[in-house]
């Protein structure tokens, strides 16, 4: 289901509109693209950070710094590449038609939900379900 409608710049989706009609599809559909772009510029620059950088430090204070920073971009490159994941995963859910629907339970997901969070999979209920069952497994362990 390919989208090709062609948003004013100052377009937003609105609950007051039909739900996932074409211009809130292509609308998520440029967030997630858009996204995805900052994303990959993000990890480029942490690539050449990393290759640039030498723990040729004498100062051991200085190494281990450097060794911490080192370790935080990489966390975040990490971070970055599963957040991208998701990105084209929802942007295949797009092309699918099932975007905005919740995996579970296969109810609206929101506007407001998918504007703040654009890959979430579950409806508000699901999500909280979720948590409190992940909350319990770790109270347990």
């Amino acid at each position: 289901m390919a989208t090709s409608a062609i948003l004013p710049p100052d377009y937003r989706p609105s609950a007051k509109e039909e739900y996932m009609n074409e211009m809130q599809l292509e609308y998520f559909r440029q967030k997630l693209l858009q996204w995805k772009k900052e994303l990959l510029a993000q990890s480029s620059d942490t690539l050449e950070e990393l290759r640039q950088g030498g723990l040729n430090q004498p100062d051991d204070i200085d190494r281990a710094s450097l060794e911490t920073d080192k370790s935080i971009d990489l966390r975040t490159k990490d971070r970055a590449r599963k957040l991208i994941i998701k990105i084209d995963q929802a942007l295949s859910r797009i092309e699918d038609g099932e975007y905005g629907y919740c995996l579970e339970t296969g109810e609206e997901i929101g506007i407001e939900r998918l504007i703040a969070r654009p890959i979430a999979t579950l409806c508000i209920e699901a999500q909280e379900r979720h948590e409190r069952l992940e909350k319990t497994y770790d109270d347990e362990a």
